[in-house]
C-alpha cells in the first residue's frame, strides 16, 4: 500500500506540473502586475498576484483558460495530497498497520496512465482553440509595423505616410534617483503608438539591431522582435485608455528603458490624430530645408542628444557604455567624420546608425550640439541641408 500511494503521489505530482505547464504558454502575453488602463486601475489592483484580464477578447479568453487550468491543479492537488496525507495519518505504524506485501496492482497502474491522459486532451481542446484565435492574423483593417532598436520603438502604419519613433521620456534625475519619481516611472514616452479601438490592428514586429520583444500585457500580446524576420500579431481593443509595456527581451545596458505606451482612441479621434500626424510629416519636410541660426541648432541638438545619446555617452559626454565626446577626434576632427558616424554608425560597436531614426535637421542639430559642447568650442555648425547631400552622395 505504501509503495502504491507513494507512486500515486508521483503521478499525480507529474500530471499538476503538466496541467501547469499549458497556462504558462499563455500566460507570457499576460503580466501579473501590469495595469489593465491607466483609467480603471488602482494601486491595489497593481499588486495582484494574479494575470490580468486586459482589454480584448482574446485576452479575457485567455485569463478564463488560465483559471480554468489553475482550478484543475488545485483539484488535482487536493485529490492527491489528501490522498497521500489520509494514507500516511491512517497507515501508521501506531496505529498497527502492516505493509502490503504485494508490488504493483495492474488497475492502479491504468487509471494513472489513463486518467492524465483524459485530463491533458480535456485541458488541450480549450487551448488549442484559444491559440488558433491568438495567431489569426488575417482580415486586418489597420497594417503597423513595429521595429526595435538599442533602445526605442519604431512604429510605422503602412499604406498612411506616418512613421515615428518612441522615446523613453523618463528624466536622467529620476532614473539616477535626484528628482522624485512620476507615477509612470520608465513607462512614459514621448509617441505613443495610437490605435483605434473596435478594430483589428496587425502589428508586423521586427529588429534593427539585437532581439527585443513587443509585450503589452492588458492587450495580451508578446512578440519577440528578430532581426530579418518578421513576427506578427493582432489586437481588438474595446476600450478606451492607454496600455502600458516593455521590452521583454534583455536587449542590453538600457534594457529597462524601452517601453511601450499604446492609446487606444475612439475611431474618430484615431483619425483626426491621423491627419496631424500627416500634416507633421510635411512640416518636418518643410524644416530640413530651413537654415537656423547656431544658438537654436545648438538647444535643439541638446535635446536630441539627452534623448537618443545620453545612455551611452552620459549626460556629460564623458563617455559609459560608448567612448566619451569630450576633445575626441570625432567631435573636435573632420565634420565629414562627425556627420558619417551618427548616420551609418561604426561597425562592430554599440554605435547604431542613425540615419534613419533622426531627421535630417536632428541629426545636424546633434552633430552641431556635440562640436561645441562640453568644452569643444569648435563653432561649426551643420545644417539639415549638409546632411541631405552628404546621404546623396555616399
Amino acid at each position: 500500500m505504501r509503495l502504491i500511494t507513494t507512486q500515486l503521489a508521483r503521478k499525480g505530482l507529474l500530471v499538476l506540473s503538466r496541467a501547469a505547464a499549458f497556462p504558462a504558454l499563455l500566460a507570457t502575453s499576460a503580466a501579473t502586475w501590469a495595469a489593465p488602463g491607466d483609467a480603471v486601475v488602482d494601486e491595489a489592483k497593481r499588486w495582484v498576484v494574479n494575470m490580468t484580464e486586459g482589454v480584448t477578447a482574446v485576452s479575457r479568453e485567455i485569463f478564463d483558460l488560465h483559471m480554468l487550468i489553475f482550478w484543475i491543479c488545485v483539484a488535482i492537488a487536493v485529490v492527491v495530497f489528501g490522498v497521500m496525507f489520509w494514507s500516511m495519518l491512517m497507515h501508521r505504524k501506531s496505529v498497527g498497520a502492516k505493509a502490503a506485501s504485494f508490488h504493483e496492482s495492474t488497475m492502479v497502474e491504468i487509471a494513472w496512465t489513463v486518467l492524465p491522459f483524459v485530463i491533458l486532451v480535456l485541458m488541450a481542446i480549450p487551448a488549442t482553440s484559444s491559440l488558433i484565435k491568438i495567431y489569426d492574423t488575417s482580415e486586418a483593417d489597420i497594417d503597423i509595423k513595429i521595429v526595435g532598436y538599442q533602445w526605442k520603438w519604431q512604429y510605422e502604419y503602412l499604406g498612411e505616410d506616418v512613421s515615428f519613433f518612441s522615446n523613453l521620456t523618463t528624466s536622467q534625475d529620476e532614473i539616477y534617483g535626484r528628482a522624485p519619481r512620476g507615477e509612470h516611472y520608465l513607462l512614459e514616452v514621448d509617441e505613443p503608438l495610437v490605435i483605434p479601438i473596435n478594430k483589428k490592428v496587425r502589428f508586423l514586429i521586427t529588429a534593427n539591431d539585437v532581439l527585443h520583444a513587443w509585450w503589452v500585457p492588458a492587450l495580451a500580446v508578446k512578440r519577440d522582435a528578430i532581426p530579418g524576420y518578421i513576427n506578427d500579431a493582432w489586437t481588438i481593443v474595446e476600450e478606451p485608455g492607454i496600455y502600458r509595456g516593455q521590452c521583454a527581451e534583455l536587449c542590453g545596458k538600457a534594457h529597462g528603458f524601452m517601453p511601450i505606451v499604446v492609446h487606444a482612441m475612439e475611431e474618430q479621434d484615431y483619425n483626426d490624430w491621423l491627419v496631424e500626424k500627416k500634416k507633421e510629416a510635411v512640416e518636418i519636410a518643410k524644416m530640413n530645408e530651413l537654415i537656423l541660426p547656431l544658438d537654436e541648432m545648438y538647444a535643439r541638438g541638446e535635446e536630441v542628444y539627452l534623448q537618443s545619446c545620453a545612455a551611452c555617452h552620459g549626460v556629460d559626454g564623458k563617455g559609459g557604455v560608448g567612448p566619451s565626446m569630450v576633445g575626441t577626434a570625432i567631435t573636435t576632427g573632420p565634420m565629414q567624420g562627425h556627420v558619417d558616424v551618427l548616420v551609418n554608425g561604426v561597425q562592430g560597436s554599440a554605435m547604431q546608425a542613425f540615419g534613419n531614426q533622426l531627421s535630417e535637421l536632428d541629426l545636424a542639430a546633434v552633430v552641431t550640439y556635440e562640436r561645441n559642447a562640453w568644452g569643444n568650442n569648435m563653432g561649426d555648425m551643420v545644417q539639415a541641408v549638409d546632411v541631405l547631400n552628404y546621404k546623396k552622395n555616399q
